[in-house]
């Protein structure tokens, strides 16, 4: 009988060039974290079994060390129990992969099926968010003399006018990006594209940025870039929560409202709540956020009941110039605005 290879990284290539973007046809997003979750795992794996990263097997991703995998990052990274559960679902996606090309390794999966999923007690019934004093705390924390502080400042102040996912951001091109008709384009989920409005202010940081790091105006270039070997490649998202729980920890020092833990995902849905509780209609939130399921939106409006017992300030257009009383007439009544979060614009 014809022994059966464990070649762990073959089975990985195929997955990742062949079965996830031409036989699943999963959005480019989803390959991106996927990749990112299993450089991750492997990582650790070396560390925890003293073999060089080339040397792994199937076997060497037991439940054990993908446990204690779990454990660590959500140690380290403060990932929520729906990160990991969403981290763990990735990783077995893999393994649901090998079984159906070699059914003698479904027993790598049966073991990772062991592993239970986590209950979020406490994200059950509170929504996350940060208050309008302590998102402005955060945004006032990159220091725009320095070459560095001008792209996290843009980064930051970006991410909140326009709510993007951080792969959105990620992912972004430099011509995704019209400071003439004053909107961003973003590709959300399911590879859909969406066009969301954005301020003067953060237009303002873009050519700042621009000058100093996209001088060449090269529109195939990724919006935040790191060089490696020469070439601009995507930055990870890593490095992103790296300076986002930087800033929020130098914040909090500032303001003791500021969470212990500030992380990308975090300024998305602060910047949807307050536009919520400043008025703005689910109908448009949704639009806004680039939600699939309206009905997702509705989260934010059980989160705003549960929190009555809060001081719920108007919400204020907090961008690097930090204009508190601006937010309103951001969106109220403006036409324009409206149609091009409904992509009629």
């Amino acid at each position: 009988m014809k022994k059966i290879k464990d070649n762990l990284f073959s089975h990985l290539r195929e997955f990742f060039t062949i079965f996830l973007p031409k036989q699943a046809q999963r959005s480019s997003h989803t390959i991106l974290s996927t990749q990112q979750v299993w450089n991750m795992l492997l990582f650790f794996v070396c560390g925890a079994t003293g073999k060089r990263v080339e040397s792994l097997t199937l076997a060497d991703l037991s439940r054990k060390n993908v446990i204690n995998f779990l454990d660590k990052m959500q140690q380290t990274k403060k990932w929520t129990p729906s990160t990991r559960n969403h981290r763990l679902a990735r990783i077995r996606s893999f393994f649901r992969y090998v079984a159906s090309i070699e059914p003698t390794f479904v027993f790598y999966l049966e073991d990772l099926r062991g592993i239970p999923l986590q209950k979020d007690v406490n994200n059950s019934f509170m929504l996350e968010y940060m208050s309008k004093n302590a998102i402005t705390a955060v945004l006032h924390q990159p220091d725009p003399s320095k070459k560095i502080g001008i792209r996290d400042l843009f980064f930051l102040v970006l991410m909140y006018d326009s709510a993007a996912r951080d792969c959105e951001m990620l992912s972004m091109r430099f011509c995704d990006f019209d400071p003439v008709g004053k909107v961003v384009y973003l590709l959300g989920k399911g590879n859909k594209p969406r066009s969301v409005p954005i301020s003067d202010d953060t237009i303002q940081h873009f050519h700042r940025y621009t000058k100093t790091f996209h001088s060449q105006k090269d529109g195939f270039v990724p919006m935040f870039y790191t060089i490696r070997h020469g070439n601009k490649g995507q930055m990870s998202d890593d490095n992103v929560a790296r300076f986002v729980r930087k800033y929020g920890n130098s914040a909090k020092a500032e303001c003791s409202e500021v969470p212990d833990c500030v992380h990308p995902h975090l300024i998305r849905k602060t910047r949807a709540m307050l536009l919520y509780q400043a008025g703005m209609p689910l109908e448009l939130l949704a639009q806004f956020l680039g939600h699939n399921n309206p009905m997702t939106t509705l989260i934010y409006a059980r989160a705003d009941n549960e929190m009555k017992r809060k001081a719920i300030d108007r919400a204020s257009a907090v961008t690097g110039s930090v204009s508190p009383e601006a937010e309103e007439a951001t969106w109220d009544g403006n036409e324009e605005m409206i149609k091009r979060l409904l992509g009629l614009g």
